[in-house]
Parts: structure tokens; sequence; C-alpha cells
């Protein structure tokens, strides 16, 4: 049986050689909130990655589908019905899972609070971590309602105004999300690696 033939023995593949090497190489050293860093970076990476998935890839692609689709072109049809889908999915959670871990270092940390307050030497993270709080909010109360209507996934059929309106939305949620993750990562290392590089 190979577990590479599925994503899930993939993930869990990965799982477990993490497991043999925290075991292997667990020296008593280590800090409460390292699993809590390593879900948070997990769970970012997806985030992230699907959300430049989507700005550098599928908007332009399914762009171009659609403009060569009256010349034969194959449309945009198997995007919209069987990638979108898939990756929203593992995009919105993944941004709740990265929030929720990233507020749970913070607590764990101590620093929490002085955090989102904007306090002392937690400030460059707040930063980031207010960032990343606007960024979760596009996805879940902007993007996500507004691309359920777009790809039809509410059960319901929309006038093309209201499909228009949506897709505008979407598409600025979107680009706002992508224009605010750059300085995001950049307070986030930063706060970890010595402060912003000046």
């Amino acid at each position: 049986m190979n577990p590479l033939k599925s994503i899930i023995g993939t993930i869990a593949s990965g799982i477990v050689i993490s497991a043999i090497l925290m075991f292997i190489y667990k020296d008593g050293a280590s800090h409460p909130a390292g699993i809590t860093v390593w879900i948070h970076a997990l769970a970012g990476v997806a985030w992230i990655g699907l959300l430049y998935y989507f700005n550098f890839v599928q908007v332009p692609g399914v762009g171009q589908a659609l403009a060569e689709a009256n010349d034969g072109g194959p449309g945009a049809a198997g995007i919209n019905k069987y990638i979108a889908p898939r990756a929203l999915l593992w995009f919105r959670w993944g941004a709740l899972v990265t929030w929720l871990s990233g507020a749970s270092m913070l607590a764990q940390y101590g620093i929490l609070g002085d955090a989102f307050m904007l306090k002392g030497g937690a400030a460059v993270i707040g930063i980031g971590a207010w960032m990343g709080t606007v960024m979760l909010f596009n996805v879940w109360i902007l993007i996500w309602p507004n691309q359920k209507k777009i790809l039809g996934l509410d059960g319901k059929t929309h006038e093309p105004a209201v499909i228009a309106k949506a897709k505008f939305v979407g598409l600025m949620a979107s680009r706002v999300n992508t224009v605010l993750s750059i300085p995001m990562l950049l307070t986030m290392t930063a706060y970890g690696h010595g402060g912003l590089p000046f």
C-alpha cells in the first residue's frame, strides 16, 4: 500500500516523519509553543499558498479560458466545478487554523494582549496579527460567501448583476489579502528574527 496515492496518506506520512524527528531529536529544551508554531506555519503555508494560487494562477487562467471559450476553448467550467470548490475548502479552513494557532501561540508566549494592543516589543507581531485578522475576516465574510454565489455553491440561482457584484467584491477582498500578506509576513518573520530590517 503506497500512502502517496492519497492526500490523507501523504499528509499522514509527513506527520509520522515529523513525529519521528521530534522523538529522535528531543533534547528537553523544547518550547511549549513549539507544536503550535509548527501548526501555525503549516496552516499559514496552505492559506497563503492558495491565496497566491488564486490571484496569480486561477483568476488569470479563468479569465483567459472565458475569453477563449467562444473560439472553441474549454471555458472555465472544469476549474469552477472541480478545482475552485476544493481549493476554497482548504483556503478558508487554512485561514481559520492559521489565525487560531497564531492567537494561541501569542497567548502561550504571554503576549496576546500586548500584541493586539500594539504594546512594547510585541507591537511588530501585533501589526501582523491585526493584518491576519483583517485577512481572516475577508476570507470568511467577503470571499467565501461571494464565491458561493459565483460558483453556484449556495444552491440558488443569481441574476448576472448579482454575480458581477460578487466577482468584484470577492476579487477586491482577495487582492487586499494579497497586499496585506506581504507586510504581514514581514512582521511575523521580523518578530522572530530580531526586528524589522532597516
